[in-house]
């Protein structure tokens, strides 16, 4: 066994770690913490484990100044915060000069589709070492759930980002999937239901409005779904079948939110100023007319709305932050409770056919061949780029398909002129060769001066919007995008440390319900993280590595310390968060 001195390295006491407890009582302890090695442990002696923390600055999560203090954790709770406890613990940690704060939430996340992976931990390991234990999955319409029984449709579940590839079932509801998923993956976990999912559930992908019958069967696998503990409902307006829904279907979605209290979580149709999702190339940027259709979902009701993803694509689209932000501060005065979310990045991750348009998608390979079509699609894309500056320079490929590596990470126009084709022909020679799935990094979404007012913003949450890919180039927001926050706030560029601690952790945890998560209060779980304001501070961000989280502790469980995981742990650490 080892025990430590405070802020010293560990000393080999010579004490087996079998040893019985009351052979401790042979070593004195005075002016030494004492700090067990991880003992294997029944899952009853496990809950009854008491950890005590000393000496941390202790960040709330509402948004109030730090205080100097120790916690106290008993079995996966919190019992004491705050001040000094002299009450005695199985493990003892000083953490003077660090601070502590609840386990950082991702409020956007899609690790719903991998918490079900046979072996989960890969696809979580690098969001535990930037401190994140929880996460609010089931976004962009793409959920898990939202299909029947013997639904004919289960390959069009996921929108061509996502599928039931290596997991250990499919879970068409939220019932079925909490069950399967609580004490079986690394980290907490709340779930959306996708109306994507849904609406390819009863009709596939067909490109037309839903008979009264199927919209009927959608609305009720919806509600079906709040009834069961979803923490609410998503829209991925670009995704496949989402993009085929009008007005009127998206707002008894809506309805559904309210009836339920449950926020409404949007990928709008458009987020740049000229996009595939609208024939008129001028006058109204795009952004804006996929903002004023939430609008008109929205109006006169209380519906918790929540744009995901505030970006910006292309350069000429920029210009649109101000009248965003006017455009949801007004929302919230008219009584509709519209928040967003951001991460700390530049670029952003999405299928290649992210900018076809609609007309162009919903048509059979035949008609797409049609040199008419071919043609029309060239004069669209042409249009739009100039109008919009972001092109084909600015799509780099991450993901093609077995047999294409030699295409990642390198842009679309990059490709052409290597083949001696034009930058269209060989994007869609790439939409074609990856079967219309592929996956591309594109930029420049945001600019840092946007991340930085929207930081400051009180109704802004922290996300991520990143998973774990098997092949290919990855999302560099699974590696620091939590750390680049708390080092914005740090440096000055972002909100203060308190306001930005909270909105990854209690606003969060507030907006969608989540059940004792998110604040240092005594009787909440015990998800917490510990950092290192100097060494976040000082850290050069995009690294492909974390930076500045020293400890996580999901549900009471010590289960990252320095850079060692504690895999063991982490087979049943996460628990599912149904929300009721």
């Amino acid at each position: 066994m080892f025990f430590c001195k405070p802020g010293g390295a560990a000393v080999d006491c010579g004490l087996r770690a079998d040893a019985p407890r009351h052979s401790l009582l042979l070593f004195p302890l005075y002016r030494v913490m004492l700090m067990p090695v991880k003992i294997k442990r029944t899952e009853k002696e496990e809950r009854q484990l008491k950890q005590l923390l000393k000496n941390a600055k202790l960040y709330d999560g509402t948004g109030a100044a730090p205080m100097t203090g120790d916690i106290l954790i008993e079995d996966e709770r919190l019992a004491r915060v705050g001040g000094t406890i002299d009450e005695a613990a199985d493990r003892v940690v000083d953490l003077v000069g660090k601070s502590v704060a609840p386990g950082f939430i991702d409020g956007h996340s899609h690790n719903d589709w991998f918490a079900i992976k046979k072996d989960p931990l890969p696809y979580f390991e690098s969001f535990i070492r930037q401190g994140i234990t929880t996460f609010v999955t089931g976004n962009c319409g793409l959920s898990t759930i939202g299909f029947e029984p013997g639904c004919p449709y289960i390959d069009k579940i996921g929108g061509g980002l996502f599928g039931f590839r290596n997991t250990v079932g499919e879970y068409g509801t939220a019932e079925e999937y909490f069950a399967a998923v609580d004490r079986n993956m690394p980290c907490n976990m709340a779930l959306l239901a996708g109306h994507c999912s849904a609406r390819a559930a009863v009709a596939g992908y067909e490109n037309r409005p839903l008979t009264d019958a199927e919209e009927k069967q959608m609305l009720a696998i919806l509600e079906k779904a709040l009834q069961q503990g979803a923490a609410g409902l998503s829209l991925g307006l670009m995704y496949e079948p989402g993009l085929y829904a009008n007005t009127e279907e998206l707002k008894k979605v809506a309805a559904l939110c309210v009836k339920y209290d449950r926020p409404l979580t949007v990928h709008p149709r458009a987020e740049s100023k000229v996009s595939m999702s609208y024939p008129q190339l001028l006058g109204r940027s795009h952004l804006l007319r996929a903002l004023d259709e939430l609008v008109e979902i929205a109006k006169g009701t209380p519906l918790k709305l929540h744009y995901s993803h505030a970006i910006f694509v292309g350069r000429s689209s920029f210009g649109d932050k101000d009248e965003f932000l006017r455009i949801m501060h007004k929302l919230r005065n008219e009584g509709v409770d519209a928040m967003f979310d951001i991460y700390d990045e530049c670029l952003g991750v999405s299928v290649i056919t992210v900018i076809l348009p609609t007309w162009y998608q919903g048509m059979s390979p035949q008609e797409r061949a049609k040199p008419l079509n071919r043609l029309r699609l060239s004069a669209q894309i042409q249009a739009t780029s100039a109008l919009l500056g972001f092109g084909f320079k600015d799509i780099q490929i991450a993901y093609i398909g077995p047999g294409y590596e030699e295409y990642e990470g390198r842009t679309v126009h990059q490709i052409a002129q290597e083949k001696g084709m034009s930058d269209l022909n060989a994007y869609l020679m790439l939409c074609e060769k990856s079967n219309f799935q592929g996956r591309v990094n594109m930029g420049p979404y945001s600019t840092p001066e946007i991340i930085s007012a929207f930081e400051r913003e009180e109704h802004c949450l922290c996300m991520t919007d990143a998973w774990v890919e098997e092949h290919g180039v990855q999302n560099p927001a699974i590696y620091d995008c939590y750390p680049k926050f708390l080092r914005d706030a740090l440096r000055g560029t972002g909100d203060t440390l308190p306001r930005t601690v909270r909105k990854m952790t209690g606003a969060i945890a507030d907006r969608f319900r989540l059940p004792e998560r998110g604040y240092l209060r005594e009787g909440y779980y015990a998800d917490l993280t510990v950092f290192d304001e100097d060494a976040v501070k000082n850290a050069t961000p995009d690294q492909t590595r974390a930076f500045g989280v020293e400890r996580v502790f999901i549900n009471g469980r010590e289960v990252l310390d320095g850079d060692t995981l504690d895999k063991e742990a982490l087979k049943t650490s996460g628990r599912a968060l149904p929300v009721t």
